[in-house]
């Protein structure tokens, strides 16, 4: 007998975190609840053996359940997950975790206290070519790095009680916070809003570490292009990552500035450097499947997931930040 799951919410995306759940021999996915009493017998007629209700409660209450996966709208969370945790059930949670840090923080403790596992669907983190580019920075292949950005828009899909900062930005912070180090120390973002009032359809943010390292994020749903792209320059080398690539995702330039240490003028204290560039094969994987088998692994193995709540809330607490900055056109705030 495998662990008993529960999903609340199974709309585009939650189809196929369903699936995946469902597909994985260590779960028995029970229930599925919807308010979309259409898209519940869609799935009971495909899935006949699990259970369909548009009452969530009948989840979150039930003590045969292990696990509860939420997919549902960002502002329901909060309330979702606090649930599950004070009913003693593990939590796979879309992103953004929460919209406020104050009430992720809540979720935090509460995993912590009843020796639960929270874990918040940062994908990007389980994605094979973001782990190589995090393999060539742990190996020193980069040397120092000194900063990084990226670039993540298209046209649509627009929102209606988000804005793109939140609706696009939380995997790229994710990131960074994974490349750069977990502690950043302010934000500066601006952008604006074209199509409906006081939601911002295009976004720049600038990260500052307390280091000296930066993230620049870009992120637009009003955009002619779909681009997802990433950047990051080290001392000794710069990685670039295409997840548009279907198959060369990855190019590691050896290029650089090198400063001797012994030079009489400026012109020969920098030399330019300009080498190869190597295209790594990798062996790709549905990101989707390697998430949800960890976050299964984590609880079966009573094991810290790689994007927990502690992860979770270091983002939504940039993503305020940026916010507020982005509210304030532009002004500087630091993250708390």
């Amino acid at each position: 007998m495998g662990l008993k799951f529960a999903q609340i919410g199974i709309g585009n995306w939650g189809k196929n975190i369903f699936r995946n759940f469902y597909n994985l021999n260590e779960v028995d996915m029970l229930a599925v609840s919807d308010l979309d009493d259409g898209i519940l017998k869609g799935l009971k007629a495909n899935y006949p053996g699990v259970e369909t209700t548009q009452n969530a409660q009948l989840i979150l209450n039930n003590p045969a359940i292990d696990a509860v996966v939420i997919a549902t709208v960002p502002e329901t969370h909060f309330e979702f997950a606090r649930q599950a945790l004070e009913n003693n059930k593990h939590v796979f949670v879309e992103k953004p975790m929460t919209l406020k840090s104050q009430t992720g923080e809540i979720l935090v403790e509460l995993a912590e206290k009843n020796r639960l596992k929270l874990m918040v669907g940062h994908i990007l983190e389980y994605h094979p070519a973001y782990l190589k580019v995090k393999a060539y920075l742990d190996s020193g292949e980069l040397g120092e790095v000194r900063y990084l950005y990226s670039t993540r828009v298209n046209l649509g899909v627009v929102r209606k009680k988000e804005n793109a900062l939140w609706s696009l930005a939380p995997h790229d912070i994710s990131i960074a916070l994974m490349l750069l180090g977990k502690n950043p120390s302010r934000v500066v973002c601006t952008g604006q809003s074209y199509l409906q009032p006081g939601i911002e359809d295009v976004a720049f943010a600038m990260v500052h570490f307390p280091n000296g390292k930066m993230a620049q994020l870009h992120v637009s749903w009003l955009d002619p292009h779909k681009i997802r792209k990433l950047t990051v320059v080290g001392s000794k080398k710069m990685v670039v990552l295409d997840d548009m690539e279907s198959t060369e995702k990855i190019r590691l330039y050896d290029k650089g500035v090198d400063l001797k240490e012994d030079f009489t003028g400026y012109q020969e204290a920098l030399t330019l450097r300009v080498g190869d560039i190597h295209i790594p094969k990798l062996t790709m994987q549905e990101p989707l499947k390697l998430e949800c088998q960890h976050f299964v692994d984590s609880i079966l193995n009573d094991t810290p997931p790689r994007s927990d709540g502690f992860d979770g809330l270091q983002v939504v607490k940039i993503l305020e930040a940026a916010d507020k900055s982005l509210k304030n056109h532009g002004e500087p705030v630091e993250i708390l």
